[in-house]
């Protein structure tokens, strides 16, 4: 069944989504789980596109407690939170497998880290080209027009693509 844009798969009560289904919005993230009148009601998860995961409870469409999973496995909490807090600035997969050896720098999350493409930004849910002011996702399809607000947080504090080759550079 196809809803604003959307497609949904499972069971219906006089043509609205009722019981369990899964219901794939636009953006690709898909829910999986109880719906209710139309809504997420119940249990059921919200699967992202770039892996990460929010499994709650659902009420008449709104998350009554939930929790978020990343990609990588990493649970978010909401209190004591001490992932990336200023004292430890490790990332997750550091926390799980230890550091490199001194000399070795690991850039992101994921090792090796993602190519980025030439003049663009890597801003956590995809690629971010300053000059069309456009996010895509890591398979390149659109995802928004960035605002002002993003634009220049993106530039300050994202990794970009390098401009240039570094290291040693052999005599021609």
């Amino acid at each position: 069944m196809e809803v604003t844009g959307g497609r949904y798969c499972g069971e219906t009560v006089r043509g609205r989504m009722e019981g369990r289904g899964s219901y794939t919005l636009p953006t690709g993230t898909e829910y999986r789980g109880e719906l209710k009148d139309g809504m997420f009601h119940g249990e059921g998860e919200l699967l992202f596109p770039g892996g990460g995961r929010y499994r709650a409870l659902w009420h008449r469409g709104v998350p009554a407690e939930g929790k978020y999973t990343f990609a990588d496995g990493l649970e978010y909490q909401d209190e004591k939170w001490h992932y990336c807090d200023g004292y430890d600035r490790r990332f997750y997969t550091e926390i799980c497998s230890g550091l490199k050896p001194a000399g070795i720098s690991q850039l992101t999350n994921l090792d090796p880290p993602r190519k980025i493409p030439a003049g663009c930004y890597d801003c956590g849910d995809g690629f971010y080209n300053p000059e069309t002011r456009i996010v895509v996702d890591y398979k390149m399809r659109f995802l928004r027009n960035a605002d002002d607000d993003e634009h220049e947080w993106i530039i300050r504090t994202c990794r970009k693509a390098e401009d240039e080759t570094t290291g040693h550079k052999p005599k021609p």
